[in-house]
């Protein structure tokens, strides 16, 4: 058998010239190529600045979407009682709200409207009191309100009986007929501010800054978006 001649040394290293070249030669033109788009994506934007809000708006949701989907056990896990609507519903609408929130206040008639239109929807709400040192008062009463089965009518007459105070806290408690010893043991209980903190952080994660905002599916909103858009977001949780 005869073997083929060995190659002489200038003859490899000629051959690896050759095959950097062509590698150089690739990098180059992937790289003129990236600048190229950069370049074209550049001048989209500067021809056309009101897409860029938009894309940002997207890349937030999409940002909130894996947020949601990561904490969504949690969140949709309530403090003991902290539930309006059907306890049992299989859709559930989380609202963060403060007890001091003007549209928080003009929300309670579009929730009730709601939960009157989907016999099936659970609302967990998360008092998020970020107003005043009033509205944690408040908070606090709302979830002694809670451990004795009382949330929904505290929540209701809370909002209505104004802006948080000693004075409309008290009131609303007996308009929802607390048994204030048992509500003074929840209140000092450390579980009751734990629950809050609780509830400020899973707002820090999810984006949200402000109250009302709500968590449906995988959805997320923050203001008072309206009845039409979490009817919207509802209908689409329930057929996911």
């Amino acid at each position: 058998m005869t073997q083929a001649p060995a190659r002489s040394p200038s003859t490899l290293v000629l051959a690896l010239a050759g095959t950097v070249l062509l590698l150089l030669g690739a990098i180059g033109g992937w790289l003129f190529e990236s600048r190229r788009m950069e370049q074209a994506v550049r001048t989209t934007l500067l021809e056309n600045p009101e897409i860029l809000p938009e894309a940002m708006q997207k890349l937030r949701e999409r940002e909130t979407g894996k947020q949601v989907d990561a904490l969504a056990a949690k969140l949709t896990e309530p403090f003991p009682g902290a539930v309006l609507g059907n306890p049992q519903g299989k859709v559930t609408l989380v609202e963060f709200t403060d007890f001091a929130c003007t549209y928080c206040r003009a929300s309670v008639a579009e929730v009730e409207a709601l939960i009157a239109a989907n016999p099936d929807l659970r609302v967990v709400v998360r008092d998020m009191p970020i107003l005043s040192p009033q509205s944690a008062e408040a908070a606090r009463m709302g979830l002694a309100a809670a451990e004795q089965g009382k949330y929904a009518a505290f929540h209701k007459a809370m909002f209505a009986a104004g802006r948080p105070d000693a004075r409309t806290i008290a009131e609303a408690a007996r308009s929802a007929g607390l048994d204030m010893e048992r509500a003074r043991k929840v209140i000092a209980d450390p579980k009751t501010d734990a629950e809050l903190a609780a509830n400020l952080d899973y707002a820090r994660q999810l984006g949200f800054d402000g109250t009302p905002s709500w968590v449906i599916g995988d959805q997320a909103f923050s203001g008072a978006v309206g009845r039409d858009v979490l009817q919207k977001a509802i209908t689409e949780a329930r057929e996911s």
